[in-house]
């Protein structure tokens, strides 16, 4: 009897012990909270992540949207820009086909009239001239023309034709020139008008992601504007000064040339 009633005793304990603990709450583990500070911090990082994505993806600072940006007058800014440099490019490439001495003096035209002069036909020179017609072609002509005057109004006539030649091979070399000057002041205009829209947009708009990215936006523009206008003047000048150096001594070549070629004509009398 002392033993069962010992027995009850111990399972009534270990019972009332295991019910103890079940009813009692479970501990959470210490590293939970930060689990969920973390996974709170982490969730936090990936939507700056995105909102940051997308601030880039509204402004990239690309140049299309620079100039995109720019409003008309910066628009306007920009194709005048852009006309300078397709301008400077076309001017280069026909002052390298016109300013050639395949165009201004051709050998077969040199040889040709050579021969024809030694041979005192004058009227097969200007034969000649007329059918190459070229500067030098031109300023021959000038010469032949005026042989029944003299020799000194030969000299004259000969020097006036290679003057307007000369002119006439540099009316399109001086607008390299012009956009030589023109460019850079049209990138400083642009460049003003980006650090306006700069000082604008810090006066205007709230300290944040959006206002620095319209500063970047603001001030690409007046950076790109200065860019585009001195790449396109210091070729345009490098090019306006070679050819107009070029042109000078094709002038001069022309016109030792000519009167090499007439001076057979100096003691000639001249029959009609």
């Amino acid at each position: 009897m002392k033993l069962w009633f010992i027995a009850g005793l111990l399972i009534l304990a270990l019972g009332s012990k295991l019910l103890a603990q079940d009813a009692a709450p479970k501990e959470t583990p210490k590293d939970a909270p930060k689990v969920a500070a973390e996974g709170k911090l982490t969730d936090t990082t990936v939507d700056a992540s995105k909102t940051t994505a997308g601030t880039e993806k509204k402004h990239s600072g690309g140049f299309m949207e620079i100039i995109s940006r720019a409003g008309w007058f910066g628009e306007v800014i920009w194709l005048m820009l852009f006309s300078c440099l397709l301008a400077g490019i076309w001017l280069a490439a026909d002052s390298f086909i016109t300013i050639s001495d395949k165009r201004i003096a051709p050998q077969t035209l040199v040889a040709a009239v050579r021969s024809a002069m030694d041979n005192g036909d004058l009227v097969k020179a200007m034969s000649h001239c007329d059918a190459e017609p070229s500067p030098l072609a031109r300023i021959l002509k000038a010469g032949f023309n005026n042989v029944s005057e003299g020799y000194e109004v030969v000299q004259d006539a000969v020097s006036v034709a290679a003057d307007i030649e000369g002119e006439r091979m540099l009316q399109r070399v001086t607008y390299l020139s012009v956009i030589s000057n023109t460019s850079p002041m049209l990138g400083l205009i642009g460049t003003v008008q980006g650090m306006i829209m700069a000082f604008y947009t810090m006066g205007t708009m709230q300290a944040g992601a959006a206002q620095q990215s319209m500063l970047a936006v603001n001030i690409s523009h007046g950076l790109w504007a200065t860019a585009i206008g001195l790449g396109t003047a210091v070729p345009a000048t490098m090019f306006y000064y070679y050819f107009k150096n070029k042109a000078t001594r094709s002038i001069l070549f022309m016109e030792a040339m000519t009167l090499d070629l007439i001076k057979v004509l100096r003691n000639v009398e001249v029959v009609e």
